[in-house]
């Protein structure tokens, strides 16, 4: 697979009503009018952790340090019509940031509680991945997206 770096972030925050997690809605590029995760593609010359620091203080305008993140797993997305779109993806969650999540010219930040995700506006192999993700479990995915690039074809999840 030559797939592109990419990386993700899930902020995670609790309260009275249970865990919440941040989301964002896309407003440009990529997954432009769906609910995703913070993050992006990993720059040449750059590590997936400084990566990961600098597309969230982009995308939303907080600052997380590598010492808060922790390692969630990785998802590897394959597009058999767009082997272009393929990505290997390592995600990251945090409880620790400075700043306060603010509207970019890319994303609109959401929090959503985490026990009622909105996988109906998200990319439709979220729902097989990331409640695992967000409950703690380590979890390397493979997920083959169908060839209208929208539904999953098939989803291989393994959870620790």
């Amino acid at each position: 697979m030559n797939a592109a770096a990419v990386t993700l972030c899930f902020l995670l925050r609790s309260d009275g009503a249970g865990d919440h997690v941040l989301l964002g809605l896309k407003k440009t590029g990529f997954g432009m009018g769906k609910i995703v995760g913070v993050g992006g593609h990993v720059e040449p010359g750059e590590s997936v952790l400084e990566a990961i620091c600098r597309e969230v203080a982009e995308e939303i305008h907080v600052q997380v340090v590598p010492a808060d993140l922790h390692p969630a797993g990785t998802v590897d997305f394959v597009f058999p019509a767009r082997p272009e779109w393929d990505m290997a993806t390592t995600v990251f969650t945090t409880r620790s940031w400075q700043g306060e999540p603010r509207e970019s010219d890319e994303i609109l930040p959401e929090w959503h509680p985490v026990a009622v995700l909105p996988v109906d506006r998200m990319w439709a192999d979220a729902e097989h991945w990331l409640p695992p993700m967000l409950a703690g479990r380590q979890v390397a995915a493979t997920i083959v997206l169908a060839d209208d690039n929208q539904t999953v074809a098939s989803a291989d999840i393994a959870v620790a």
